[in-house]
């Protein structure tokens, strides 16, 4: 084992908590994250509308007034009484020498006992801890830990070189393990090969001297890890699979070499091919295991080979090829048909298709063109694209998509914590196990030699692997398929409480509909149409949202001059309002009318019509002297193709299916009547969302999914059991969510639920036959069913087993992906 510990890189990320004041709608929350996203070296943003905070996940370069000022260029206040705190800060190690389930417990505890450290969590399968602890904890303490108990460690960095690293790291064990399976194998066949002979009634053997020469290679030079791990399990004051190795084999050997060198013995029985075939099938299950596990990390590395060595930089009119770490924001990178292209950015010149399926999984390539947004590691097609850089490294969103992997495939499901408690006994109750079994037969049968031979077997057959991967190893292939498919899943948390859900909310805008809504009706009731739209225009003239982006586009598509406003001020949830000339206009929902006592009946026929065609109304109304009603403007949003189909999928799994929305009853009615969709709550303010899931769970009782934007719905997303993020393809910083779609294809939530279901049940499956494996092969060695042999052969194929039945995952498909395809 190699014990040897070094530190190799920084620090993943200091944590920072931000208070902040002046946000009066959810608008305001995604004003907040995109101003923290533009500073380079911040990782993950995260902001509560509803406790006025944001938590900052930032590399140690980033000061706290860089991110204070950050806030307060945005237009809000950090209270200056409260100082942001840094709370915690996160390292990742890449762990060397661990063996088993048995040896997970024993890091864990290790960490955990330095002074400092609030968590630390390690992965049997990807071979890797997290530790969390204070900035000022010295991860030097971290690897001399990890070091006393016996294994070797080192400090990767997580927004990088541990993606780099761990695919290397498992190229290089699976090939030291093939590498002693040959050697193993050359010189244990001579030893098995005169068995063999026996069932063609040939009995002949080597002579024992020439058997100790070739078993003993095999037992202290191939076999020497299990010693060393096994010493290392001792001094530690546990145990592991290597300890019961040593011991079972030890023990053959020792009564063969006894055997061999008793002068009263005439014709000794010798037991060295049994010691020897173990340690070969031992280690021949361990090279499997080691390629099956590389598999579980495909997603990893084929993520990682999207990202180009060069780009092509135009800088002072002047084009050269420069390393990725030598582009900069703002170049200009010129990318041709068929190459990757190098970093995020925008199109400033060039048309072409570019194929994005590795990144969100859609099939087909998707056209672009001059101001389109593009994603480092998506292939450019027919034409020449100049590209304006936006995001390069760390920041780009494919890192960001492999740090979300990453993080999924290192968490661990919330049933592993009882497999650990078992795995941490395991080991000394099988050496228990193992001792009256050879008492048992020595006393009461009066056989020493099989009391031995079937304590080796007990020992040998004993496997804590298949325990400790029975739940990773199902969890890295899962959550790697899924973001095949551009379907991110944060954690094993959110997957396990997902595999649960009998409700999915939708928010409609952006989630079931284009989200790109247009002026479809303008209807006048005190002045003329035109004026109608000029007003509203005036009064949208600055604001980003996507209906007043309607009603701008629709002034200047009839030419209409739109007068100056002033004075202007959102209502949040309901309108706006603001002066133009002599008149004080509020522009806004039914509602908003209703609270300033307009009567709305003369067009009130004409919006119920409108609304039972699913378009929603904005009203215009003056209010000075005495409120009247000057018109309405109607808004149409398309469905999205696939949106029937998503819901009815979801009725398949008998998933039960609501709509959250703001619109009036009667359009929201409309929608989901089209859709098929079981529930409306319509008229619901943004900030009425988190209570609407609230009570939705109080009332069913049942686990409840959300399905929104990520920015606009985050208090809702957080108050579900899991919220599901629909992001642009663009933007994967949703971290209020539990599941990030990378395409705004609904038919993915099912694909979500799906893939978390089938993911879970191999966990169930894995966890049943590593526990059934041991319950009954244990006590058929202990009564003498099974040879050493036979048990070894057991043993070596049980962790085997357990990571293929993971990777049949890997076959999963997606509900749309043939159809698209064909498409």
């Amino acid at each position: 084992m190699n014990t040897t510990t070094h530190t190799e890189a920084a620090p993943v990320s200091l944590n920072t908590s931000l208070p902040i004041e002046g946000m009066s709608c959810m608008s305001c929350v995604g004003r907040v994250e995109k101003a923290l996203y533009a500073i380079s070296g911040v990782s993950k943003v995260s902001v509560n509308f509803a406790v006025e905070k944001a938590q900052i996940s930032h590399s140690p370069e980033v000061s706290e007034q860089r991110l204070r000022d950050a806030v307060m260029a945005a237009g809000y206040r950090v209270p200056r009484d409260e100082a942001p705190r840094i709370e915690t800060r996160e390292w990742t190690l890449q762990l060397t020498g661990m063996s088993c389930a048995s040896c997970v417990a024993r890091i864990e505890k290790a960490l955990s006992a330095v002074p400092g450290v609030n968590q630390a969590s390690v992965n049997f399968a990807a071979e890797k801890a997290t530790v969390i602890g204070p900035p000022t904890l010295d991860p030097n303490v971290l690897l001399k830990a990890v070091a006393l108990a016996g294994y070797g460690a080192r400090v990767l960095d997580t927004t990088s070189q541990a993606a780099i690293e761990s695919p290397k790291v498992a190229d290089k064990k699976a090939n030291h393990e093939g590498r002693a399976v040959w050697w193993a194998a050359l010189l244990t066949l001579p030893l098995i090969i005169p068995m063999l002979g026996d069932l063609f009634g040939q009995h002949w053997m080597l002579p024992g001297w020439w058997q100790l020469l070739l078993a003993t290679p095999v037992q202290f030079w191939l076999g020497a890890r299990f010693y060393r791990a096994g010493w290392a399990a001792i001094t530690a004051g546990t145990g592991n699979m290597d300890l019961l190795v040593a011991l079972g084999t030890s023990a053959a050997y020792g009564l063969s070499v006894f055997h061999l060198l008793a002068p009263s013995v005439a014709h000794p029985a010798l037991y060295f091919e049994a010691s020897a075939a173990v340690i070969t099938l031992i280690l021949l299950g361990k090279w499997l295991e080691a390629r099956a596990k590389r598999q579980t990390t495909e997603a990893i590395r084929a993520l990682m080979a999207l990202r180009p060595d060069v780009a092509t930089v135009r800088r002072a009119g002047k084009e050269s090829v420069l390393t990725i770490a030598e582009v900069r924001v703002g170049d200009r990178v010129i990318v041709k048909p068929g190459e990757r292209i190098p970093v995020d950015g925008r199109v400033i010149q060039g048309d072409s298709h570019v194929d994005e399926s590795m990144l969100t999984g859609e099939p087909l390539p998707v056209a672009k063109s001059i101001n389109d947004q593009v994603t480092g590691g998506a292939i450019n097609g027919e034409g020449v694209l100049e590209i304006d850089t936006t995001a390069v490294g760390i920041e780009s969103v494919l890192a960001k998509i492999i740090r979300l992997v990453e993080s999924a495939q290192g968490a661990k499901a919330p049933v592993q914590h009882l497999v650990d408690k078992v795995s941490a006994v395991f080991v000394p109750v099988v050496i228990v196990i193992a001792l009256l079994t050879w008492l048992g037969w020595w006393w009461f049968g009066g056989d020493f030699e099989g009391g031995v031979l079937n304590a080796v077997a007990v020992l040998v057959i004993a496997c804590p692997c298949a325990l400790g991967l029975a739940t990773p190893a199902a969890l890295m292939a899962g959550t790697g398929v899924a973001a095949k498919y551009g379907i991110l899943i944060k954690d094993a948390v959110a997957l396990e409480i997902a595999h649960r859900v009998r409700t999915v909310a939708f928010d409609k805008t952006g989630t079931l509909t284009l989200g790109q809504p247009q002026v479809v009706a303008v209807e006048a009731k005190a002045t003329e149409r035109g004026e109608v739209l000029a007003l509203a225009a005036a009064l949208n003239e600055q604001s980003e949202h996507p209906l007043a982006k309607a009603v701008l586009r629709m002034a200047d598509a009839e030419s209409i001059s739109v007068p100056e406003a002033e004075h202007v001020r959102a209502i949040a949830g309901k309108g706006i309002s603001g002066r133009v000339g002599k008149l004080d206009l509020r522009f806004g929902s039914q509602r908003l009318m209703q609270e300033l006592g307009i009567d709305t009946a003369s067009l009130a026929t004409r919006a119920q019509v409108l609304a039972e065609k699913g378009y929603s109304c904005s009203w215009l109304a003056d209010i000075d002297p005495k409120p009247r009603l000057l018109g309405l403007i109607a808004f149409g949003d398309m469905l999205k193709p696939e949106s029937a189909a998503a819901v009815q999928r979801l009725h398949q799994q008998h998933i039960s299916t609501v709509m959250i929305s703001g619109d009036n009853k009667g359009a929201a009615s409309a929608v989901a009547q089209q859709l098929g969709i079981d529930q409306v709550f319509a008229e619901v303010l943004p900030e009425e969302k988190s209570a609407t899931i609230t009570r939705l769970r109080e009332d069913r009782e049942t686990v409840i999914a959300m399905v929104g934007d990520g920015i606009n719905d985050a208090p809702a997303l957080a108050a579900a059991d899991v919220g599901i993020a629909m992001s642009t393809g663009t933007d994967v910083a949703m971290h209020t969510a539990g599941i990030t779609l990378m395409r705004g294809n609904p038919l993915l939530v099912a694909d979500a639920i799906d893939i978390s279901r089938r993911t879970y049940r191999k966990i169930q499956q894995n966890l049943f036959w590593a526990f059934i494996y041991n319950i009954i092969g244990i006590p058929l060695a202990a009564i003498g069913l099974l040879s050493p042999v036979i048990a070894g052969a057991a043993m070596a194929f049980s962790s085997v087993s357990v990571v293929s039945n993971a990777l049949l995952l890997k076959r999963w498909l997606p509900s749309n992906h043939n159809k698209g395809a064909q498409s």
